[in-house]
């Protein structure tokens, strides 16, 4: 993933060219999260795109999700389906949706925490955790298969998290793999987003070492 502080000497179509050559496909939305950060304008991500596929730069595709995405002119065009579908199946070093639950059920077991789990398709909340009084509420997500997904399922997760915050008592937590580019989504989020929700982030490593953020 290209991080922010990599592009910031740079014009905006150059940025959208660098970002594109590392992780093809993403849409505007996508693009302006990554370059400007989560809650900023997509227009001029916008206008920039459409600007570099006049001069021939870029095409701009509709994937197998519907949405559009950009891809650097020549470039192989992967517009497979961006699915939330739990699979064990990506292209990094990384637990599964499921291998981090149980990861973390084993940790929250360990310190006297009971948990109901939402295994594989099951619906509900992923983790509900209650340790006497207390609760705690995670949602889940795994490392997705290409950079693009990670982007969607980071923002699935924060709105799946948001709906379930109908216990002022709780505490909520988002779980993700280890990895860079969730790590520089959540460093993008607004502190005022992150103050105001209390929502914190426990990151899984492929070894199943847990680091809680907030």
């Amino acid at each position: 993933m290209v991080r922010v502080h990599d592009l910031n000497s740079q014009s905006l179509p150059q940025q959208i060219i660098q970002l594109l050559t590392s992780s093809p496909g993403l849409t505007d939305r996508e693009i302006t999260i990554a370059i400007r950060g989560l809650g900023k304008p997509q227009q001029p991500i916008n206008q920039a795109a459409r600007s570099l596929e006049r001069k021939g730069r870029i095409s701009r595709t509709k994937r197998g999700d519907g949405l559009i995405g950009n891809y650097l002119t020549g470039a192989k065009q992967n517009i497979e389906p961006v699915s939330s579908t739990r699979t064990k199946n990506h292209d990094v070093d990384a637990l599964s949706e499921d291998e981090i639950k149980k990861v973390l059920v084993d940790w929250l077991n360990a310190q006297g925490w009971r948990s109901d789990v939402a295994w594989g398709r099951a619906q509900g909340i992923d983790i509900d955790a209650r340790r006497g009084s207390e609760r705690w509420i995670i949602e889940v997500k795994g490392p997705g298969s290409r950079p693009q997904m990670r982007v969607n399922y980071f923002l699935g997760i924060l709105g799946e998290t948001l709906q379930r915050m109908d216990d002022p008592k709780a505490r909520y937590s988002i779980s993700l793999p280890d990895l860079a580019q969730y790590r520089g989504l959540w460093d993008r989020l607004p502190e005022p987003a992150k103050s105001r929700t209390e929502i914190s982030l426990i990151l899984v490593s492929e070894s199943g070492e847990i680091e809680i953020i907030g």
